[in-house]
């Protein structure tokens, strides 16, 4: 059954409606002029403050809107604009809060290393900050994603912003691992900037291959469309839906780097600015995770999809499958992992893993504890690890006679209690949160989803998840003993001001989120309540 579409027109109410990513949009046009205007010789510290100024002025428009639907009734909670291909409801809201969230640490982190031989050159480059911008819109629109082809517009969107950003690297910075003789440089940034691209092409070339086929096979790119008509084409075509969503799973698999689909994420994190590092690791993967989450409540979970006929229930156990191939892989390869860049991006492997989760979990029924475990797991996982990132950058920062981030290892973090202990007590909170131990937020993000996963007999996987939680423990546990148990004089570590106080900012956030657990998920659950907020309808 094929659908006759219109195509949508925008109203100034729909542009009120998009003001969290249009005001990324607008403020990224702004200081590409402002940046061209500005004479070399002027720091442009000043596109930082701007771009911070406007995630901060985007998160208050996304708090803005939940508020004002706060008073209305359920049934207006979810509102579909340009005929539908884009939704603006708390599900995508709440996600946008957090995205926005890390990238305004990020800036801010950023704008605290400007000293820095290494960084301190970058953030002197004004596109360094304003190529943020339509990276955080791009995840900003994947979240709220009605239409195939407005997925994929901020999946590109967000995609070649950070192809640029991965590689934006100073020539100095670049001279000093080229002659660093202790050290040993895998991955320089041309070679991490060209293997992103490669991947990320890649990926996309399959989730547009899997979009070619729902596509060809339900006439239409709605998400709402194309869910309430693979049903009735499923016997015919079987073996095209399987492969259509397989693609796409792997695409995402990519993006998200869950095993096997990870191979990229060391290389590429070691080589890029350690900044743009913890935006891929925590903005890119959430982002789509969300999207994944979203597609998948709306084209597989249709009970007509779902029950009495394997395709939905093949397609979920797919998830788990990436998910339980992740968390293993990911914490194995982490164990023999001395270069410390390396080490959190096979650390982001295995929490990819525990991310998809509650998303695989779905076959058993879309629940709003489902969302709920999703954002929670999230959010956990943006402040430690934005935490444990800022943290490296410090201690880089100290090490005489190289800037490189890249080529800091595990015995660089020696007597890091010694030398600053306020420092090294924050990097216990982040390892002990990613370490899933108690008092931390890592620790009942885990359990959350290790509950939702017991409730529904999944009990396979919930040994998978505690027996990796263990074997990381030797993983995080090395650096603990490198920081406490061991010395190497008393050579200073400089904490710039902003870039400690994103570290203290995240290490209070990942504190709260342990010691006070239930009040954020009921919180999040009484948004969620509604879930057929997520459903999308044909038009």
């Amino acid at each position: 059954m094929a659908y006759e579409r219109t195509f949508p027109t925008m109203t100034w109410a729909d542009a009120g409606h998009m003001a969290p990513e249009l005001i990324l949009i607008a403020m990224m046009a702004l200081l590409i002029v402002v940046d061209l205007l500005l004479p070399r010789r002027i720091d442009r510290s000043i596109i930082g403050w701007l771009s911070l100024a406007s995630l901060i002025g985007s998160f208050v428009s996304v708090v803005w809107r939940i508020q004002d639907q706060a008073d209305q009734s359920q049934a207006a909670a979810a509102l579909g604009i340009l005929r539908d291909n884009y939704r603006i409801d708390d599900f995508g809201a709440m996600f946008k809060l957090l995205l926005l969230t890390a990238a305004a640490l990020i800036v801010l982190w950023s704008l605290g290393a400007m000293k820095r031989e290494g960084i301190g050159q970058l953030a002197h480059q004004g596109e360094y900050y304003y190529l943020l911008l339509p990276a955080t819109a791009g995840a900003m629109m994947m979240t709220s994603t009605g239409d195939l082809i407005t997925l994929y517009t901020g999946l590109e969107l967000l995609s070649i912003s950070t192809y640029v950003l991965v590689g934006l690297r100073t020539k100095r910075e670049v001279a000093v691992q080229a002659s660093s003789s202790d050290e040993k440089v895998s991955a320089k940034p041309a070679e991490a900037a060209f293997k992103y691209v490669v991947t990320g092409g890649i990926s996309s070339a399959f989730i547009l291959f899997g979009m070619s086929y729902l596509y060809g096979l339900t006439g239409s790119t709605h998400v709402g469309e194309i869910g309430s008509t693979l049903p009735q084409v499923v016997d015919s075509f079987r073996g095209l839906i399987y492969l259509a969503f397989f693609f796409m799973v792997a695409g995402f698999g990519i993006k998200i780097a869950a095993a096997p689909f990870h191979a990229w994420a060391p290389d590429v994190y070691e080589g890029a600015p350690t900044p743009m590092s913890a935006f891929l690791a925590v903005i890119s993967k959430s982002a789509a995770a969300v999207a994944l989450f979203r597609l998948f409540y709306n084209l597989v979970f249709p009970e007509s999809l779902s029950n009495g006929n394997s395709i939905g229930h093949d397609l979920f156990r797919a998830v788990l499958a990436v998910a339980a191939c992740a968390m293993l892989v990911g914490t194995l390869s982490a164990l023999r992992q001395h270069n410390m860049k390396r080490l959190l991006a096979l650390s982001g492997v295995a929490n990819a893993g525990y991310l998809i989760v509650p998303i695989g979990l779905s076959f058993y029924g879309v629940h709003s504890s489902n969302a709920a475990e999703l954002f929670f797991y999230a959010a956990a996982y943006l402040f430690m690890n934005i935490g444990a990132f800022a943290v490296l950058s410090i201690v880089a920062g100290s090490r005489r006679g190289t800037d490189s981030d890249s080529s800091v290892q595990l015995r660089t973090f020696e007597g890091l209690y010694h030398r600053a202990p306020w420092t090294a007590g924050a990097m216990i909170i982040f390892i002990l949160s990613l370490a899933g131990l108690p008092i931390s937020g890592g620790f009942f993000g885990k359990l959350f989803i290790m509950m939702g996963a017991a409730s529904t007999h999944a009990y396979w996987l919930v040994a998978i998840m505690a027996g990796t939680s263990v074997i990381s423990y030797y993983v995080y546990f090395g650096i603990v003993r490198q920081m406490f148990m061991r010395s190497s004089g008393d050579e200073p570590v400089h904490v710039p001001a902003a870039s400690g106080t994103v570290v203290w900012l995240c290490a209070a956030a990942t504190l709260v989120l342990g010691v006070y657990p239930n009040g954020p998920m009921n919180w999040f659950e009484h948004v969620f309540s509604v879930v057929n907020d997520l459903l999308i309808v044909p038009q």
